[in-house]
């Protein structure tokens, strides 16, 4: 893999970058920060019953003011999401406003909540200098009640009734909305819009670009974020703003019909409290009262509020496109009208567009093809879309507002227990809309491919969640605001280590990233210690670990019948963490020999916890030698034990519990190696179970798996008929398609059967499923160990890929396998279509949809088809790593 020095890298948006951390130049100000549903979320949620879905449910969003957050559809706003910028449509047809984006519910899909819309993220650059997003927004009424009833009425066997399978989109009968940013400067944004008419008709069509203030006035609080009263007035067309917190603003419209006003504020209307009629008006839904009802009594007709829109109505011919353009600035830098638009304005548009090109070329470790560019580019900009500005301060959320009813008694209920948590910052997000909230280990995984272009960004993500205000006194890492609480798998020392690496590589070597981060991973690793090995045997019951349905039962409920689960997949991961921090202190030792005896300390937990898991003394271990594989095993309040043979992730991940130790980097470290060497000479038969040292004596290999159970589990890993899909590994053996795994416990009947779409079970929530697809993040990890493993043994380590052909290959050639399984999913095929968009038409080759991908969740472990959260380029931008680190051309 080609790395490029940071300093070497002198085009324009990397110099932003550098410029960045000290905030000099404040360029990152001003991004795609805005949620794209806040409606249904946790924050949101002041119900008794802690039905969040219900509490601030879709039909309220038109009417209703948020109180943690804004969202819209191809939005921006500032860092603290404080002025507000989205694009609002309509076809003359819908029942309501398009602005924001459409999705079931978790109770009304059939396999959960479900974005109901197609829209892509074209490019963006970290700085956010240039950003593009596209929108298809249908001609004709948006299918609002025939996708919710029909994906009501089918059963979690069936597929998901999507936008393109309603028909509405037949004969290309709608509009590509795509919205393009370029920042003039860090406070000068300039936004185009442009309009293509993909139908066979002229087709009209109404447009309301957006500002508006979020709500931060109407619930009795003062503070860091509560303000008096903003404005936006109408002054000489402009509509200029003032916020106590930020400097005053001018948007400009380069044409529009009219310029509308409101308040971001509740119409008491929907709660039928209006005693007047007029004291609905000027309200957060007036625009849509204007346009679809022809109500303009509901505006504010005194040039001032807090919301304002220009209003365009156009008819777009057949197969032609209408551009609009805006500005938004700063006051004090704003040009003058006149001078807005223009030639200047087109330049600006194409010089960022040529930036972007630049950054993005440099970083391209071989001359890519066509179709690997424009995979690299889609996944690094839906990477860099899915920043949020994130608002949640659980302590006032638990105590409710004084400006609103007292919220139900929950000091005892949801999240009760993080209190201190204080969260206001932008940050990576699994999916805008489906999971528009922080997910811990997701974030883990969304920090490697952000290290590739913004290091910085990255480094101070991690950094986040170990600050006091995110990171529970206990040492707890917060999972995500459906429950803090919940147990992520502890992937985060791991992002940080290599993300340091990455940097490294570039000849950024942080130390004190590393140690800042490391000291605080010491009270994490602790807490996990402390909490989740019940029977202080280093076999540790973690829960559920993000890997959702994949155990016979619901792990994060726990046991039935008093019975406990020694987790190989907890085992595992801990034995990783092990590694991993052990790898850090060995690095930081080098600096300061302190932590020499911290290394020794994970040397020492490495080894308990291996012994634990494979079988010595007290231990039973987790290794089942008649199958040759590793499993969870079940016991009961008897004490007896047995196997549940399931094979799974579950039973892969102690192989990624591995670390090779160079000598040489060692010998400085006399502390370390003393003590290291006393346990290899004074307990030899220990010490084979979990290391091996190479042929000439220079690297030391620490790993769960000895060579041959490591051979014996490959066998698996790379058998077509077991973990081996076309698309990378399966989450669960195509074995148990055949064979079903069923557990009796106490008269209770469990099973496990390989399901390689959709999930057809309602644990945890339905809407994700670990019993066969495919998942990136835990590939990636299984690339990353085979690559290590041949690290130590070399090109004579030989294994049979796949089982059965007859052909034998080195362990970094099966990784490189993988990996282009995994690429291939989002390629063209000679048939025309990508795996990924299944028979979706509209993507299909020689269509108008056909350059533009969706990066799913999770993928059909036989079709490659894309499923889960369509937007999830989170972990599923991993892919860009793969191409960078195989080069694939």
């Amino acid at each position: 893999m080609t790395h490029y020095p940071l300093s070497s890298q002198n085009d324009p948006e990397s110099t932003r970058l550098r410029l960045d951390p000290s905030r000099r130049t404040n360029w990152k100000l001003w991004g795609p920060y805005l949620s794209e549903r806040q409606w249904g979320t946790v924050r949101e949620d002041y119900s008794a019953d802690s039905d969040a879905w219900r509490s601030f449910p879709r039909e309220h969003a038109p009417s209703r003011a948020y109180r943690w957050g804004e969202d819209g559809l191809m939005g921006w706003t500032d860092r603290y999401g404080r002025l507000c910028f989205s694009l609002s449509l309509w076809n003359g047809q819908d029942k309501i406003l398009k602005e924001r984006l459409f999705g079931l519910t978790n109770h009304e899909g059939n396999h959960g909540e479900d974005v109901k819309e197609l829209y892509y993220y074209l490019d963006s650059t970290p700085t956010h200098s240039y950003a593009r997003s596209l929108y298809k927004y249908p001609q004709a009424a948006f299918p609002y009640d025939d996708l919710i009833q029909t994906n009501q009425k089918r059963s979690r066997d069936e597929p998901e009734y999507e936008l393109e399978d309603t028909g509405v989109l037949d004969e290309n009968r709608f509009f590509d909305v795509t919205v393009i940013y370029a920042k003039e400067s860090p406070e000068d944004l300039l936004i185009e819009i442009l309009v293509t008419n993909h139908g066979p008709d002229a087709t009209p069509i109404s447009l309301l670009p957006t500002i508006w203030f979020r709500n931060t006035w109407s619930w009795g609080r003062e503070g860091e974020d509560m303000t008096s009263k903003p404005e936006i007035r109408l002054e000489d067309g402009k509509l200029i703003t003032r916020h106590d917190t930020l400097p005053p603003y001018q948007f400009l419209a380069e044409e529009a019909d009219e310029i509308w006003l409101t308040d971001n504020e509740t119409n008491p209307e929907l709660w039928g409290k209006a005693k007047k009629k007029v004291e609905g008006y000027g309200k957060k839904d007036a625009f849509a009262k204007a346009l679809l009802e022809g109500n303009k009594e509901a505006l504010l007709s005194d040039g001032c509020g807090t919301k304002a829109a220009a209003m365009i109505t156009t008819e777009i011919p057949s197969g032609e496109s209408k551009r609009y353009r805006f500005r938004l600035s700063r006051l004090e830098e704003a040009p003058r009208p006149q001078d807005s638009f223009g030639e200047a304005f087109t330049r600006t548009l194409e010089l960022r567009k040529e930036e972007a090109d630049q950054f993005y070329d440099a970083r391209h470790p071989v001359e890519l093809s066509e179709a690997k560019t424009e995979i690299l580019r889609q996944s690094y900009a839906g990477l860099l879309w899915t920043k949020q500005f994130y608002h949640f301060i659980v302590n006032d959320w638990l105590d409710g507002d004084p400006g609103n009813p007292a919220p139900p008694q929950r000091k005892h209920g949801r999240n009760s227990h993080w209190s201190h948590l204080f969260n206001r910052d932008i940050i990576s997000m699994p999916d805008k809309w489906e999971y528009p909230w922080y997910a811990a280990w997701d974030l883990a995984f969304h920090a490697l491919p952000l290290a590739e272009i913004d290091p910085h960004f990255a480094k101070r993500q991690l950094r986040l969640f170990l600050r006091e205000w995110y990171m529970h006194p206990n040492g707890q890492i917060p999972a995500y605001e459906w429950n803090f609480s919940d147990v992520n798998p502890p992937v985060h020392a791991w992002a940080v280590w290599r993300v340091y690496k990455i940097a490294a590589a570039r000849g950024d070597r942080d130390l004190s990233f590393l140690a800042s981060c490391f000291q605080k991973l010491l009270m994490n690793f602790t807490w996990w210690v402390n909490r989740k090995d019940p029977e202080g045997n280093s076999l540790f019951s973690g829960g559920f670990l993000g890997l959702d349905n994949i155990g016979v039962f619901d792990r994060s409920e726990g046991i039935p019948f008093g019975a406990t689960l020694e987790q190989a997949d907890g085992t595992g991961w801990m034995a990783f963490y092990c590694t991993t921090m052990l790898a850090m202190a060995i690095e930081l030792a080098e600096e300061d020999k302190a932590y020499e005896d911290l290394a020794s300390k994970f040397f020492e937990h490495f080894v308990t916890i291996t012994l634990a898991m494979n079988g010595h003394g007290r231990h039973h271990g987790l290794w089942c030698e008649e199958e040759g594989f590793y499993y969870d095993w079940l016991v009961d309040s008897k004490k007896k034990r047995r196997p549940l043979a399931v094979r799974s992730l579950v039973g892969l991940l102690p192989m990624i519990a591995v670390e090779i130790l160079d000598q040489d980097h060692l010998e400085p470290l006399s502390g370390f190696r003393e003590r290291t060497d006393w346990f290899l000479r004074y307990r030899p038969h220990l010490a084979e179970s979990v290391s091996s040292l190479d042929e000439n004596g220079t690297r030391r290999l620490l790993s769960c798996c000895s060579k041959e159970r490591l051979r014996k589990i490959l066998t698996f890993l790379f058998d077509e008929e077991e973990f081996l899909s076309p698309y990378g590994i399966r989450s669960l053996s195509k074995y148990h398609e055949k064979h079903p795994f069923s557990v009796d416990i106490e008269g209770g009947i469990h099973t496990v059967e390989y399901t390689p779409g959709e999930s057809d079970s309602p644990m945890f929530g339905g809407n994700s499923n670990w019993r066969g697809p495919i998942w990136f993040p835990m590939n990636y990890l299984l690339i990353e160990a085979l690559e290590r493993y041949h690290h130590f043994y070399g090109d004579e380590f030989q294994v049979e890929f796949p089982t059965g052909s007859g052909d034998f290959i080195h362990l970094k050639e099966a990784a490189r396998r993988i990996s282009e399984r995994l690429v291939s999913l989002f390629d063209h095929h000679p048939e025309g279509s990508r795996p990924s968009h299944g028979d979706s038409r509209l993507h299909a080759k020689g269509e108008v949809g056909e350059d533009l991908i969706h990066f799913y969740e999770y993928f059909h472990a036989e079709t490659g088809e894309g499923l889960g959260a369509s937007h999830q380029t989170g972990w599923t931008s991993l892919v860009s790593r793969l191409i960078h680190k195989n080069d694939f051309g």
